[in-house]
C-alpha cells in the first residue's frame, strides 16, 4: 500500500485540510501520515476555531519521529496545504529533501510532490503572514512536482491578473513547472487549469451554491491519488474535479455543513459527467 505524507492542518470538526486528505486517501487505498500544523476544533469559516498553530519544534519532533521509524523512504506522496509560519515552511521543504533523498529499492517509484502554496484567496486577500507567503514562494513551491494554487495565488505567485481561463492558462505556464489553478470563475462556470511544459487543460462545471469548505484541499489530494496510479495528468485532472464536484453536490443534497467524504466511497475516483473537459493549446 502506498504511503502519503501531508503537511498541513488537523481540525477535528470540519473536513478540510489534512483531515479530509486523511479521510479520501484511506478510501482510495493510501496510507495517511498527518503532521499538523494547527490543531483546530473547528474552520475558521465558522468562527474562533479552538486550538492552536502546532509550534514549530513539535511540528519538527513530529517529522522526526516519521523518519526515525522509516516511514520517509516510503513515501511514494508529499502534500503540503496549509502552514501557520516560514519556520513550518522551512521544516516542510526539508522533509521534501529528506523524501526525495531517502534510500530506495532499484526500480521504485520516485515520490510525488503536491504543494498547494495556502496564502490567501478572492474575498480575503493574504490570510498567512507576509512572511510566511513569502517563504512559500520563495522556498516551497520551487520543490513541488505539481503545484494546485487558487487563482489569487496563482496571481500572486506571478504577478498576473488572473480571471478567467485564459489569463489562469497564462498564469499556470508562468509558474515554471507543471500546476493546476483552482477556483477559476468565467460564464457562470467554476473551473481548473492545468497546464505542464507540453499540455494544457481545463476542467469546467457549473458552480454549485453554498458549497462546503475544503474543495481545494480535496482536490489536490484526489489529484496526487491519480497520479499514484500511474494515470496521466489529463485524467487525473478530470478524476479529481468530477471527484470534488461528486462530493459538494452530495453535500447540497443532504443540506450538510461539510463535505460528506466518507460516504462517497468509489464516487472519489470517478471522472464526473457534469465536468466538462476540454484541451487548451499547448
Amino acid at each position: 500500500m502506498p504511503n502519503a505524507l501531508i503537511l498541513s492542518s488537523h481540525v477535528a470538526g470540519s473536513r478540510v485540510g489534512g483531515t479530509v486528505q486523511t479521510l479520501a486517501l484511506a478510501q482510495l487505498g493510501i496510507e495517511p501520515i498527518l503532521v499538523p500544523s494547527v490543531l483546530f476544533g473547528r474552520h475558521p469559516g465558522w468562527g474562533p476555531p479552538g486550538g492552536a498553530a502546532t509550534p514549530v519544534e513539535v511540528f519538527e519532533g513530529m517529522l522526526d519521529g516519521v523518519e526515525a521509524n522509516g516511514l520517509l523512504e516510503r513515501t511514494d506522496l508529499v502534500l503540503t496545504g496549509y502552514l501557520a509560519g516560514p519556520g513550518q515552511v522551512r521544516a516542510a521543504a526539508r522533509a521534501i529533501e529528506a523524501v526525495r533523498a531517502a534510500p530506495r529499492a532499484e526500480g521504485e517509484r520516485r515520490p510525488i510532490v503536491v504543494v498547494d502554496p495556502i496564502m490567501g484567496d478572492s474575498d480575503k486577500g493574504l490570510y498567512v503572514a507576509p512572511e510566511t507567503a513569502d517563504a512559500i514562494a520563495g522556498e516551497l513551491a520551487p520543490l513541488a512536482d505539481y503545484l494546485t494554487p487558487n487563482a489569487w495565488e496563482a496571481g500572486r505567485l506571478t504577478g498576473l491578473q488572473v480571471k478567467g481561463w485564459k489569463s489562469a492558462l497564462r498564469a499556470a505556464r508562468a509558474l515554471g513547472r507543471p500546476a493546476l489553478v483552482t477556483s477559476v470563475e468565467e460564464g457562470g462556470e467554476l473551473g481548473v487549469v492545468y497546464a505542464d511544459g507540453s499540455e494544457a487543460w481545463l476542467a469546467a462545471h457549473a458552480r454549485l451554491p453554498d458549497a462546503p469548505k475544503g474543495p481545494g484541499d480535496l482536490l489536490a489530494a484526489l489529484f496526487g491519488a491519480a497520479l499514484l496510479e500511474g494515470q496521466p495528468p489529463s485524467y487525473a485532472l478530470a478524476r479529481a474535479v468530477g471527484g470534488v464536484l461528486e462530493t459538494v453536490a452530495a453535500a447540497g443534497a443532504a443540506g450538510a455543513r461539510e463535505l460528506p467524504v466518507l460516504s462517497m466511497g468509489a464516487k472519489l475516483r470517478a471522472v464526473s459527467p457534469s465536468v466538462r473537459i476540454e484541451r487548451a493549446p499547448a
